[in-house]
């Protein structure tokens, strides 16, 4: 069970988990189930908050993810706040926006940023909850690049590659993305489940 609505989320977590041999389902098979808050002070409180419900609320075994940009150069913001930072109905393309504003006459050296993405796993009757993380180290660039993924894709540079990662295909991303490198640790877990 995906517990996500994000339908760009879903299809990266899809793509990535898809090879476990399982029927993957997702929130928008229960729209019963209600939205859980994501008003965690860490995306690790807020993705066992939501594996949690979800598992609960389904009877599924669920797997919530949530991410944080850190930026150097804003003493780590957005951090938790990344897909709400310029506000609660921001386009991914007014949060990118509104970073590079602030980012303006930054330089390049500077601009160190981290993606960090903490998935967590939970059994509908189980109290605890297993958590896995994945980083993804890089830079803000300048100017928004590429067309791909989502999110801040577009100004997320990854220096071996020499792209953002709106700049790489699915499969690209898949391979080296925050996401992947959580979910990839997640499989181990969900693997025991099935």
């Amino acid at each position: 069970m995906l517990a996500t609505r994000n339908r760009d989320k879903c299809a990266e977590l899809a793509a990535l988990l898809g090879d476990l041999g399982i029927r993957l389902r997702t929130l928008a098979d229960f729209p019963e189930v209600p939205d859980v808050a994501e008003d965690g002070e860490t995306c690790e409180a807020n993705a066992v908050k939501k594996a949690s419900a979800v598992a609960r609320h389904t009877g599924l075994p669920a797997i919530a993810d949530d991410t944080g940009l850190q930026v150097e150069a804003l003493g780590g913001r957005p951090g938790v706040y990344a897909a709400r930072y310029a506000g609660e109905t921001a386009s991914y393309e007014d949060n990118w926006r509104k970073l590079l504003r602030e980012l303006e006459g930054v330089p390049r050296e500077q601009r160190r940023a981290r993606f960090i993405t903490v998935a967590a796993v939970a059994r509908p009757s189980a109290e605890k909850v297993e958590v896995v993380e994945g980083v993804l180290e890089g830079f803000i660039a300048e100017a928004p690049v590429g067309t791909e993924g989502f999110g801040y894709d577009p100004v997320f540079y990854v220096p071996e590659l020499g792209k953002t990662l709106a700049q790489l295909t699915s499969d690209e991303k898949n391979r080296i993305s925050h996401r992947a490198r959580a979910v990839i640790k997640a499989k181990v877990l969900l693997r025991s489940m099935v």
